[in-house]
């Protein structure tokens, strides 16, 4: 059978619309109020024999069991590894984010991903896990059945499966036992971080906190804004950072093409431009064909008939031609000019790359 290696035709993707007004809280974050992450070792239970056998297991189910009191004499004659021979268990590692303002008794969504040989947790019980900070701290404790949101099917020559199957989710699965409290304020002024900083977004987030408490907002830097409550606002802290993230701007953006060579997925922001440029861009078609042949002995040879392998190969150049592509202002106009070369999207992220080299694209590049 002919075997043909050619671009693979995938998504491009052009954002076109103009930023539009935005509320400052969905760009920026407090300093201080932060969330935290947390983690723990854990064992599920109640696999349907989809568990693991493994020495690291099994060890941790003794463990367990230990912990719980039933050490006997039996643990103590039988060496580990012809205890708990089962597929029922499986050791994972649980991970949660706690924030800045949770309380303790609230509860919080925790993911159990499998960290040994289990083909699926599908149906299993995670047992109480305490889950600590970085300072070692426990937090909160997880316990509850996972949810995996997938299955699979198999056979002896075939497995269907979908989604993931070695990582799940426990909703409200972990109960807060300490507090991580964050700060609003520090030494009486708000902080505001940028999710993206920008010089320009600063300064327009400081100006329309000054349009209406005037000099109290300062862009320190192209990701901070810090604000001094003024003394005649009369509120506060919570009800004067509740009025700022109301506040509306128009965030400016950098200049910016995103290129994902995985999934030949290319980005292009508002503000992408090109200048004036000459470029070609050719295709290699190559064909491969196996052709095998059987070569029999000679009469009375006493030999045996062999199938001797056999390939024709051939690989056409395609012509193209150069294309003037003029100077474009608009992420229209940039489309437009590259779909006159007629490229396929995987030959599109080339070509951007090429522009950038030429210094014709005036955008940063961003390659995932």
């Amino acid at each position: 059978m002919p075997r043909l290696f050619t671009s693979c035709v995938l998504l491009v993707v052009f954002a076109t619309l103009a930023p539009a007004q935005v509320r400052v809280k969905d760009v920026t974050t407090v300093a201080g109020a932060r969330a935290n992450q947390l983690f723990g070792l854990g064992l599920v239970v109640g696999l349907d024999g989809t568990g693991s056998r493994s020495s690291f297991t099994q060890q941790m189910a003794v463990d367990m069991l230990q912990r719980l009191g039933a050490t006997t004499a039996i643990f103590s004659a039988i060496p580990t590894e012809s205890i708990l021979r089962s597929t029922s268990n499986s050791v994972v590692m649980v991970t949660a984010e706690i924030g800045p303002f949770a309380r303790r008794g609230t509860k919080m969504d925790v993911t159990v991903s499998c960290m040994d040989d289990a083909r699926s947790l599908k149906g299993g019980q995670l047992i109480f896990t305490p889950l600590k900070g970085v300072d070692g701290e426990v937090y909160a404790t997880a316990q509850g059945p996972l949810s995996i949101g997938g299955f699979a099917v198999e056979g002896q020559a075939a497995r269907v499966q979908k989604n993931q199957l070695n990582t799940g989710r426990i909703p409200d699965g972990a109960i807060i036992e300490k507090e991580a409290l964050g700060e609003t304020t520090k030494n009486g002024r708000i902080e505001l971080l940028l999710r993206e900083p920008d010089f320009n977004t600063a300064r327009l987030i400081a100006k329309a906190v000054n349009q209406k408490y005037a000099n109290a907002a300062t862009a320190v830097d192209a990701g901070s804004v810090v604000v001094c409550p003024p003394l005649e606002a009369k509120k506060s802290a919570v009800e004067l950072i509740a009025e700022i993230g109301l506040m509306e701007i128009r965030p400016d953006t950098t200049a910016k093409v995103v290129i994902n060579e995985r999934t030949g997925t290319v980005v292009a922001g508002e503000n992408v431009t090109i200048g004036t440029a000459a470029v070609t861009h050719g295709n290699l078609f190559i064909a491969t064909t196996e052709m095998p042949f059987a070569v029999q002995p000679n009469p009375f040879a006493g030999g045996t008939t062999a199938i001797v392998p056999r390939t024709v190969a051939t690989a056409t150049e395609q012509r193209s031609r150069m294309v003037v592509l003029p100077k474009a202002t608009t992420v229209a106009d940039v489309a437009r000019s590259l779909n006159a070369l007629g490229v396929t999207p995987q030959d599109l992220i080339s070509v951007f790359q090429s522009l950038k080299n030429a210094g014709a694209l005036h955008a940063e590049l961003q390659i995932k």
